[in-house]
Formats: C-alpha cells, sequence, structure tokens
C-alpha cells in the first residue's frame, strides 16, 4: 500500500510516497527528479524499511514557483522536510546521481536527520583529476540548451551517460509520462545541472559529524570508467568509508531492481549492525 502526501516548503509544494512501517528510508532521484525513479526497489524494500520517495521540487507532480533558483542546500531541506512531514526527525538516506550531490549536503548540514547514508555515483566532478574537462563539458551541455535547444542538449548530456538501450524498457509508464509532461528534463538542464556537478562535499564537515557514509558504483559504471562512478572510490578514501559495489550502471533500479535492492538492503543492515 502506498501513502501519498504534500508538504508545503519554502514556497512549494512537495509531493511524497510512503510505502511499509519499519525503520524510515528516504530515497532522493537524480536528474529528472520523480519518485518513479524507485518504485521497483521502493516496493521491495518496503517488506522491512518504511521507504519514502518524493518528487524533488520542481519536478513532476511538486510545483516549480517562479522566481526559481536552484540551490544544493535547498534540496537538501527539502529532503529534511519530506522526512518530517512523514513522521520522523532521522532515517537512513540514500540518494543516486543528483541525489546522492543532495544527500552529501544533508550529510554536511543536517547530520541530525541521517541515521547512515548511502551516496550511489554522484556527479561530483570537481574531486576528478580531469575536473576541468567535465566542467566545461557541462557548461557546453548548458550552452546548447540556449542555441541549439533543450533537446539537443539532453541528447549530448544523455550520450555520456552511457545507459544501455535496454535499460529504458524497463521504465515504468507512468513515470515516462510524468517525466515528460511537466518537462523535467528541460528543469535538469537549465536549473539543475550546473549548481549540482559544481558541487564541492564538504568532507571535513561530513567527518566532524559523524555521519555513518557508504559510497556505491555499479559494477558496469566502474567498468566503463564513467566520470561519475570515478568520484565514489576518491570520495570513498577521502570520507574514510566503505565503498560498495552495486549490480549494473547508473539506472540499474529499473532493469536488475531484484539484485539491486539485495545490495542496498545488506548495505543498511551492515550500517545499523
Amino acid at each position: 500500500m502506498i501513502k501519498s502526501g504534500l508538504v508545503t516548503t519554502e514556497g512549494d509544494n512537495l509531493y511524497y510516497e510512503v510505502r511499509g512501517e519499519g525503520e524510515p528510508l528516504i530515497m532522493i532521484a537524480g536528474g529528472n527528479g520523480d519518485a518513479g525513479f524507485y518504485t521497483y526497489v521502493a516496493d521491495m524494500l518496503a517488506d522491512e524499511y518504511q521507504v519514502i520517495t518524493y518528487d524533488r521540487r520542481g519536478n513532476s507532480r511538486s510545483t516549480r514557483n517562479a522566481p526559481q533558483n536552484f540551490e544544493v542546500s535547498q534540496q537538501a531541506r527539502d529532503a529534511v522536510a519530506v522526512l518530517q512531514a512523514a513522521g520522523h526527525s532521522s532515517a537512513y538516506v540514500f540518494g543516486n546521481s543528483g541525489g546522492a550531490v543532495f544527500a552529501l549536503e544533508m550529510a554536511a548540514n543536517h547530520p541530525q536527520s541521517v541515521k547512515a547514508m548511502v551516496i550511489h555515483e554522484p556527479p561530483v566532478v570537481r574531486v576528478l583529476p580531469d575536473a576541468e574537462k567535465w566542467l566545461r563539458f557541462f557548461a557546453n551541455v548548458y550552452r546548447t540548451s540556449f542555441r541549439f535547444g533543450v533537446q539537443a542538449a539532453s541528447f549530448r548530456f544523455n550520450l555520456s551517460l552511457s545507459i544501455p538501450f535496454s535499460a529504458f524498457k524497463t521504465v515504468p509508464k507512468d513515470f515516462q509520462q510524468r517525466v515528460s509532461e511537466a518537462n523535467n528534463e528541460r528543469f535538469l538542464i537549465r536549473h539543475e545541472m550546473i549548481p549540482s556537478v559544481n558541487y564541492m562535499p564538504d568532507i571535513a564537515r561530513i567527518k566532524q559529524n559523524g555521519v555513518r557514509m557508504f559510497v556505491a558504483a555499479g559494477q558496469m559504471t566502474l567498468g566503463k570508467g564513467k566520470y561519475y562512478g570515478r568520484t565514489a572510490p576518491i570520495l570513498a578514501e577521502r570520507l574514510g568509508c566503505e565503498m560498495v559495489t552495486f549490480p549494473g550502471h547508473h539506472l540499474s533500479f529499473f532493469d536488475r531492481p531484484r539484485e539491486w535492492a539485495d545490495v542496498l538492503r545488506n548495505t543498511l543492515h551492515r550500517a545499523s549492525s
């Protein structure tokens, strides 16, 4: 059974869903920001956890009120607001991609809300030795959206992800429809992308806060040397935490949900021990 709700915070209404009755686990989506990213794995994990998912500010069923000034810090506060609306002061936190960036900000500035955290393939490219190359790439994608349109920019961005085409066949239809109708991709390219990839996590503060951290990347991502996976071992070393290898690629919660959910479950078990 899925319970849904809305929480009003900082001028917008955030849509969220709650599954299950156990220890709270909030899952933060990346670019396109829709709770439906985690539909399959949330259903599987709800036998043990109370899984909280939500449409991030500006995406899908959440509102996008003007003026819009995208801030990573606000995204972290939004996660806390959703968590509190679901009736919790703290939870296990999972973030994928851009959602992992917002989770890192949460670990730095809202540690009281975090029981333990798993960050999966965060595109914090400033930690990479070839950071300038990737910062230029994303600046060019952003410029492309104004010169040739969002669709051209999105195509260029998605090429850099190298998600297997077969994975998109497993995406829930309602998710696809919402993302398209709300024009989430435009919001990602024009508002979210640059602040997210320019974000530099405050490693010292996260360590000082004593947040239990796990950094994760998919086996396929690591094998291909993708930029968003190369950040994982660097962050794990700097944070002094364990690195976990998940099945598949950047979005394998779509095409390999059972084994993917099992790895997250086992990681959360270790976090609670």
